[in-house]
């Protein structure tokens, strides 16, 4: 049964030391859990009875094509008009709760483990009509569009209705489950689920252009960001910038599993 991370807000007591893993380098940034506490939060426009957690978002010397929440909107809340800048696409993965999310006038139910993309332009709403609270990443681009390609349909799913692809000659230790098909073109961005098993590794530096937003909702594992070695845990949050490098070694006891946000698909802007 997949698990996901969602126990953010609270307040650290006056106790706790200020050692910290938080960092924020010109090639990478980590978020730890602890500092996704309630005093960090944002309120938006034209969403009631929500709060967010903003994690990245475009500026000089961090993300470049990319925003990424992390929402609450508690029971009764949500919002008719969720999305201020029609060329912005959305991406959208459940880890708590039940909503409703209308796209261009059709209800889907949503639940935790579901994923939503919503095309740029598509008229969108979501409400929270259960008794409890939903949690859910929220990740915004800029769609970047091609002359001669059709614009890309929304997409609505559940992890447990997609396939676990396993990397090659990894014995299936180390997969991922794409919500988007990689080979689809007309999408710019693509939303994965990484899972490592036990002692299962990324073998190498991995340093390519794609930009990265990592949130960890599973177990632990040391992640390699550039020079350093990184420990992270469920509810850690790392961005990477283009050509960042990156390895990962999940020493156990359990599975590491993370939300992996990249651009793709396009030529670099000039």
């Amino acid at each position: 049964m997949p698990s996901y991370f969602s126990k953010v807000g609270g307040l650290p007591p006056q106790t706790q030391t200020l050692s910290s893993k938080a960092v924020f380098t010109t090639a990478y940034a980590v978020i730890p859990r602890t500092v996704m506490s309630d005093i960090v939060t944002s309120v938006l426009p034209h969403w009631d009875r929500t709060r967010a957690w903003i994690i990245s978002r475009p500026l000089s010397g961090f993300a470049e094509t990319f925003a990424q929440y992390i929402m609450e909107v508690a029971p009764g809340g949500g919002s008719v008009k969720p999305e201020p800048d029609a060329r912005a696409q959305a991406a959208i993965f459940v880890v708590d709760g039940e909503a409703t999310i209308t796209v261009d006038g059709t209800d889907r139910p949503l639940r935790a483990g579901s994923f939503a993309y919503i095309p740029a332009g598509a008229a969108w709403t979501f409400r929270n009509d259960s008794a409890s609270a939903v949690r859910f990443h929220w990740v915004r681009k800029k769609f970047q569009m091609v002359e001669g390609l059709e614009r890309p349909p929304a997409i609505f799913t559940h992890e447990e209705d997609c396939v676990l692809h396993a990397m090659p000659d990894t014995d299936g230790k180390w997969a991922t489950t794409r919500f988007i098909d990689p080979a689809d073109v007309r999408y710019d961005m693509h939303l994965n689920i990484v899972t490592f098993e036990p002692g299962a590794t990324i073998p190498f530096m991995e340093t390519h252009i794609m930009e990265h937003g990592l949130y960890v909702l599973e177990g632990k594992a040391v992640y390699r960001l550039n020079e350093d070695w990184v420990e992270v845990e469920a509810g850690d949050y790392m961005w990477l910038r283009a050509f960042c490098p990156q390895a990962c070694y999940a020493g156990g006891p359990g599975r590491f599993r993370y939300l992996l946000y990249k651009d793709v698909n396009r030529h670099p802007e000039l």
